[in-house]
């Protein structure tokens, strides 16, 4: 085929490498490598300026490494601290050259192995033989080649035959040379002279010199390198049956010119045809080449030899192949004339002509000589530095802290006056002490020219400004007032031009000097100790970008030394250790106390963007890797000023709260008993005694228990019961098989997979395995290490378990994976697993049971096969069980054992033993308004390292309409700083829900929320939750009415359980201990699942009421006065994946009822659910409820329980469920203002200080705030007078910035990872990211400004809402969505699946000719949803039993989905 040089040899290097790097090119410049690779998946690509010599280092593991180079002195020079090292690695650096040879030559002598390639054929055959040699010799091997524009014909090897070649033994023994013929080329059939088949080469009829040549074989002077390549190079052959000779010589049998060519022209054969008298060596391999060699190349005959390299110069006066062949010939007698010369960059098919050729050997010995074309002029280089995007996570937050102050020592912009060097250290330190000394002398001038004796004549208007510009010239804000006023008057004074020469230094700036972590390698040898010894007043930005997973892939000759510790033991530097990624707020507390200190400052920065495959990551991994790296403590976050200790403070502040935590609880115990052996000596000594006490009670404990196992194992037969599950199911059935097998008289045992060691195993006779499956085809979380000991086990060769039996039972799910290629997800972990144990050696005693969620009874199906064989296969499966099976523990069971919701959760929260709660707690918690959550990007770092998970708390505050006060908000504002993870969400409910709160803290926010006269019982669990309530009706008027209706239909529908009060507020029970407590609505088993209403505003459908379970419409008359609401019951979100038994609805219109009805009619629905409803199945929600009785049977209940009958509805017409932004008017002269807060996240970040501005507008609005439904925030009832103060803080902290895309304003999310525990992918998180790129392809087709509604959720019980949505993505696993389409756009429509799994660049490749489409076809006021529909993409949904109907697509877009 028809290639490049460098596109060949990409192919090569990436099928024969385990790690492929490719060093890219100064931007904006685009690797030469980059369309050759057959495939980008693996691929490293090394941004410039990175340091490749560490990423090679760090993968020690690897059998190849492959390195491609688009040449760069900068790329090969940082190599050269490493060389050492790389020389004894199996690594092979392809470098493409363009015209000159000289700068990758300059590595010749440092690598074991060099090879040069001249044509796109040799390219290739040289990629195979250097990653052969490089792999079988363990040395690394430099290929140097030539990169071109113009294709040529490659025979290319066959893919399938790169690694059986590069990993078989060596075929061929010195004794029997690759080059053993009289020119040193194995003759072939079919071979020319030259080595290369049918004649494709440099020459092809010349006869070789004449056997009277001295030969090649010189054992006593050859190299075992050079061995080592002959016997590589005819395992080559062997495999592309062409010649790799080291010399090509073509020419005439007895020349008396020679001419050794090293470059990428080879002399015409037809040319040399005409000259007699000169033949051709063409050099292709450069080290190790023995003199002998090359003297066994060059005829007897020749005289004069010509060394001609393709160079435009050299450093020194001889190029090595020039000694090499000077050194090769002096033994001839007598010794020809060697002349060093260069050869021109000729291209494509050219080559030097017949009289170029003459006129070189017609050259006196004395001449410079050249032939061929001259080398390019090289023009002035464009100077460029590549700031990675992620940097701007903390230039920004320079930039806003200090705007027009900010001077960056070694910004970018100035590589253009000053060039490279402007980016070292070493310049920005002098530029900042030069800047120093002149300020220093703009002072000394001013106080000069101030002195009495002094004859220059000063205005007295600029002698009073001066005056106060010393003394206030430290002053940032001061000094830069004063700068501007003294300036215009200096220039008309001439006697004081030396003064304004030095202007620019009056205004006193905030000097920044950004630097990697380069400088902590040598912090003594680097400008890190110039700059904490100088005593300048510059601050030191130190990014560190080492992963915290990937920070032991540092080599151990590069140690990273402790950078902080070694600027506070100067002592009079400021020192401070930031995460912008962790603690916004500490970022900024940091780098402003930097600026202010009086000196020196450092500031170490963690930014871990740059992994050891320096692939950039993207913002979550970023976080992720953060969030581990400062709860491990490995980052600590901290700060030093030492002008503290100068005022008798402590300079130290550390602001981990991790740390913080784990330290206060270890030194709360160290004073607890401290204060007891205080008051109570004796305690000491009770307390060490009662470890021994302790100690032989445990022992005790032990003895009883092995005894207690070895009358079971004389009893029955041992069966160990190993699981591994995430959400609880293959738990439940694990169990359930230790009980039954107890009940047969087996001595059973019941553990997780991971708190079992593997090593263990061997040990044990039968072992009965039960596994889940996870995201795509992956272990359950508490299986993961067991299948990691497992794997490693097989890589090994063992085979352990050879007197183990067991039996692998797995559960999956056979649709949820539906693409035919995606189909061996399907229960991967168990079929894995038992093939897997059979490999080590196991017997299976039963064969692979599978359970199938797909199944009539699920996985029941497969485990009611699989169950009797394990006890046949155990001899127990004729054994009478005659006791009754206890009853499987439930919800329902939980509930009613809690004593109206107590349960023991007081008592739980005064154990401090754990971060937990007990698992009947957590389901008892979610009726006060808390979920149980850990954060579960740390979760597998915890886990690693011998801890529970990182538990933390949701609290979600019952707020009926959404509708606080200012002062409500401020307290919400101080919990979430105080409490919680710093920032707070607004919600799909319309309320607040605050994350990472531990236990210790719950009950000071519980407290806190209520003394801000708000609560949260009732905001979650199975009761009727927070009432929505539209906040920005059309007719305005109708807010109040409907707001009161929220409140009051939230109160009448509360429990009446006073543990709330008891266990948060410390209030009493009223009569001692007993519980009188009664449910009049819920009774003792409250609701089967949880319940939701919502009140409606038409035209506006903001809270998407046809999604709740119950929805009231507001009705007005013809003067627009609330008269009633037109009722819909039926409606839900929640989905289990792949199950056609679950399925989202929307509510029915039952018909209307008047403002007092209704809330007898809200009673009567939920009283009805509540004695129908199924609570014991995945249908409990109030929508299968009717489907189940039948709607007009449901309905008829209700109107009984009600004592009257539904009016018919009366007509509405809702268009629009997206919020209004910007401002509108209000009631009474009022105003409102919608924000744009992005998937209701509440925090302060570079660039969007929301947090900080919401609470400035808290402090001074006089109205009240109204939380949207769509999570976004209205500043209302603003009065005029105060508007103009409002608009400023907004536009201060661009709050005011609505001018996003219609698709962004329209889209919304749910929270997901890390927090919640149901999430598959990420949603809150990644969305914005999505958006992002959809936005670009909505702006390409003219439709930034139209509305698509947009919503994403981690997991499919669909808190966001997203199926009611135009264009929906659920997700499945980490990156995987379900993506849906069609949604109605105000809400009055389901959408429906139109792929089950789809990642990003699916998502992208559909919605690119779709939404191009759209913006060509669609109707005038067709929205997108509809628009999908009539388009043929996606049928309609008509009702929610048939949403699964006509799922996939329709037509030509149709794939089979469930």
């Amino acid at each position: 085929m028809n290639t490049t040089a460098q596109h060949a040899v990409a192919r090569v290097a990436t099928l024969a490498s385990d790690l492929l790097v490719d060093a890219l090119p100064k931007a904006p410049t685009k690797s030469v490598f980059q369309h050759g690779f057959p495939s980008t998946a693996g691929i490293v690509n090394l941004r410039h300026g990175a340091d490749l010599g560490s990423v090679i280092l760090s993968k020690s593991d690897a059998e190849l490494i492959s390195v491609t180079i688009s040449f760069s002195k900068d790329i090969l020079s940082n190599l050269i601290p490493h060389i050492t090292e790389l020389s004894s690695r199996p690594v092979v650096l392809h470098v493409a050259v363009d015209d000159d040879l000289s700068g990758a030559l300059l590595l010749q002598s440092s690598f074991p192995f060099v090879l040069h390639s001249a044509s796109a054929q040799q390219a290739h055959d040289h990629a195979l033989l250097a990653s052969r040699l490089a792999r079988l010799e363990q040395k690394a091997v430099l290929h140097i080649f030539h990169a071109s524009e113009f294709p040529e014909h490659v025979s290319e090897v066959d893919a399938t035959k790169v690694k059986p070649f590069l990993r078989a033994e060596r075929r061929r023994s010195r004794t029997s040379s690759v080059l053993n013929g009289s020119n040193g080329i194995h003759n072939l059939k079919g071979h020319t002279g030259n080595g290369v088949a049918n004649g494709n080469g440099h020459g092809s009829s010349i006869t070789p010199p004449s056997p009277s040549s001295p030969t090649l074989s010189h054992p006593e002077t050859d190299s075992p390198l050079f061995d080592a390549y002959e016997s590589a190079s005819f395992d080559t052959l062997s495999l592309i049956r062409r010649a790799l000779p080291p010399l090509t010589y073509s020419g005439p049998p007895r020349p008396s010119t020679l001419l050794c060519t090293l470059g990428q022209t080879s002399i015409d054969s037809k040319v040399l045809s005409h000259l007699d008298t000169v033949g051709s060596l063409q050099i292709s391999l450069l080290s190790p080449l023995p003199a002998s060699k090359i003297r066994g190349r060059i005829p007897s005959s020749v005289s004069h030899i010509f060394v001609l390299e393709q160079i435009r110069q050299w450093s020194t006066k001889y190029t090595p192949l020039f000694l090499d062949i000077v050194t090769a010939v002096q033994v001839r007698s007598p010794r020809p004339i060697v002349q060093a010369g260069t050869i021109g960059p000729y291209h494509h098919s050219e080559s030097p002509s017949h009289f170029q050729l003459q006129k070189l050997v017609y050259a006196q010995v004395s001449e410079h000589i050249h032939i061929g074309p001259k080398f390019p002029t090289p023009g002035p280089e464009i100077t460029h530095v590549e700031v990675p995007p992620q940097e701007s996570a903390y230039t920004k937050i320079l930039f806003d802290l200090f705007g027009e102050r900010l001077q960056l020592e070694n910004a970018p912009n100035q590589l253009p006056q000053y060039g490279d060097v402007a980016t070292r250290p070493e310049f920005a330190l002098a530029r900042a002490q030069v800047q120093v000394e002149e300020r220093e002398q703009l002072v000394h001038a001013v106080q000069d020219a101030l002195r009495p004796d002094v004859s220059i004549s000063l205005p007295k208007e600029l002698a009073v400004l001066l005056g106060k510009w010393l003394v206030a010239k430290d002053d940032d804000t001061q000094s830069r007032v004063l700068a501007d006023q003294i300036i215009p008057l200096l220039e008309s004074i001439p006697t004081l031009s030396h003064i304004f020469s030095l202007r620019i230094h009056f205004a006193l700036p905030s000097r920044w000097i950004i630097g990697s972590d380069a400088w902590s390698y040598d912090l003594g040898a680097s400008g890190f100790h110039h700059l904490v010894s100088s005593n300048l007043n510059v601050n030191l930005l130190l990014l560190d970008t080492i992963p915290y997973t990937r920070r032991d892939s540092t080599p151990e000759a590069r140690v990273k030394k402790d950078a902080g510790l070694y600027a506070m033991n100067r002592g009079n530097v400021f020192v401070a250790s930031v995460a912008v990624y962790s603690s916004y707020g500490q970022v900024l507390q940091a780098l402003v106390e930097a600026a202010k200190y009086p000196g020196p400052s450092v500031v170490l920065a963690y930014l871990p963007y740059e992994f050891s495959d320096n692939v950039d990551a993207g913002a979550l991994q970023v976080l992720k890797e953060t969030k581990l790296a400062v709860d491990a403590g490995y980052w600590p976050l901290y700060r030093w000023d030492p002008a503290k200790d100068r005022d008798g403070k402590d300079p130290f502040s550390l602001d981990s709260e991790a740390i913080k935590a784990d330290l206060q609880q270890f030194l709360d115990r160290q004073n607890h008993l401290s204060q007891l052996v205080r008051s109570t000596p004796s305690f000491a000594s009770e307390l060490v005694g009662g470890l021994g006490e302790t100690l032989k009670e445990a022992r005790k404990k032990k003895a009883q228990q092995a005894y207690d196992e070895l009358l079971n194992s004389m009893d029955g037969l041992p069966l160990l019961v190993l699981y591994a599950s995430d959400g609880g199911t293959a738990e439940k059935i694990a169990k359930r098989l230790a009980m039954r097998g107890k009940a047969r008289g087996l001595a059973t045992r019941v553990q997780s997979f991971d708190s079992f060691a593997f090593a263990d195993l061997v040990e044990e006779s039968h072992v009965a395995f039960i596994t889940s499956t996870q995201g795509q085809g992956e272990p359950p979380q508490n299986g993961r290490d067991t299948f990691k000991a497992i794997n490693a086990a097989i890589a090994r060769g063992e085979t352990p378990l050879t007197s183990l039996k067991y039996s692998v039972f797995g559960l999956g799910d056979s649709h949820y994976w539906p693409r035919p290629e995606d189909k061996h997800y399907y229960n991967k972990p168990g079929k894995d697993l038992d093939a897997r144990l059979s490999a080590l050696g196991a017997d299976r005693f039963a064969d692979l049971g599978l359970g199938d969620d797909q199944d009539a009874d699920g996985p029941q199906t497969g485990y009611k096969v699989w169950e009797p064989m394990v006890w046949k296969a155990l001899g127990v499966d004729t054994v009478e069980v005659l006791e009754a099976e206890p009853e499987a523990i439930t919800n329902e069971h939980i509930k009613i054992a809690s004593k109206f919701l107590r349960g023991t959760i007081k008592e739980g929260l005064e154990d401090t033993s754990t971060g937990a709660l007990a698992p009947s707690d957590g389901q008892i918690t979610k009726f006060h308004g808390i979920y149980e959550q850990d954060d579960r990007d740390i979760r597998d770092e915890r886990k690693d390292q011998g801890l529970e998970p990182a538990f933390g708390f949701m609290i979600r505050v019952r707020m009926p309409g959404g509708v606080c006060m200012p002062e409500q908000w401020l307290a919400m504002d101080q919990i979430a700083d105080e409490r919680g993870n710093g920032t707070f969400k607004l919600t799909t409910r319309q309320t607040f829900q605050f994350h990472g709160v531990i236990k210790r803290h719950l009950k000071p926010s519980i407290q806190a929320i209520n003394r801000a006269l708000l609560d949260t019982i009732a905001a979650c669990g199975d009761v009727n939750r927070n009432v929505l309530c539209s906040s920005m009706p059309a007719l305005k008027h109708l807010h109040t009415e409907m707001y009161a209706f929220a409140q009051q239909l939230s109160e009448r529908l509360l429990p009446r359980t006073t543990a709330y009060h008891e266990i948060w507020l410390d209030k009493k029970l009223v009569a001692g201990d007993a519980v009188k407590d009664f449910e009049p609505v819920y009774g003792e088993f409250y609701l089967p699942r949880k319940f939701k209403m919502a009140v409606a505003c038409p035209p506006l459908n903001d809270v998407d009421v046809f999604a709740n379970d119950v929805g009231f419409i507001a009705i007005a008359d013809k003067r627009e006065r609330l008269i009633g609401f037109n009722v819909t019951a039926g409606g839900g979100m929640g989905v289990t994946h792949s199950n056609k038994k679950t399925y989202p609805r929307l509510g029915d219109v039952f018909g209307f009822v008047t403002v007092e009805q209704a809330y007898t009619i809200a009673e009567c629905i939920l009283t009805t659910q509540r004695d129908n409803g199924n609570p014991h199945s995945q249908n409990a929600r109030l929508k299968y409820t009717i489907d189940r009785m039948g709607l007009d049977i449901f309905k008829a209940e209700v109107e009984k329980r009600a004592g009257f009958r539904f009016e018919p509805a009366r007509p509405f017409t809702f268009n629009s469920n997206v919020d209004v932004f910007g401002w509108t008017d209000g009631l009474n002269g009022t105003k409102h203002y919608t924000c744009f807060i992005e998937n209701g996240r509440v925090q302060d970040e570079p660039g969007r200080h929301f947090k900080t501005g919401l609470r400035q507008i808290a402090q001074v609005h006089k109205g009240t705030f109204r939380l949207t439904c769509n999570q976004h925030l209205i500043i209302a009832e603003v009065p005029n007078d105060q508007v103009p103060v409002i608009e400023k803080l907004l536009a201060t902290y661009k709050l005011d910035n609505i001018s996003h895309s219609g698709l962004r304003l329209a889209s919304s999310a749910c929270v997901a990872f890390p927090t919640c525990g149901l999430a598959m992918a990420e949603s809150e998180r990644y969305l914005p990211i999505l958006i992002d790129k959809v936005e670009k392809i909505c702006e390409e087709v003219g439709l930034r400004n139209d509305s698509i509604v947009m919503r994403m959720t981690g997991c499919p019980n669909g808190c966001a809402r997203p199926y009611v949505a135009e264009v929906a993505f659920v997700g499945k696993s980490p990156g995987v969505y379900l993506m849906l389409l069609g949604g109605g756009y105000y809400g009055q429509r389901l959408n429906k699946i139109y792929r089950e799994s789809v990642t990003e660049p699916e998502i992208l490749a559909i919605l690119r000719p779709m939404i191009k489409r759209y913006a060509l076809e669609r109707l005038e006021g067709e929205h997108f949803g509809d628009f999908t529909i009539r388009a043929g993409y996606i049928a309609p949904t008509t009702s929610g039993k048939e949403w699964y109907d006509r799922s996939g697509g329709e037509g030509e877009n149709h794939i089979d989905t469930l």
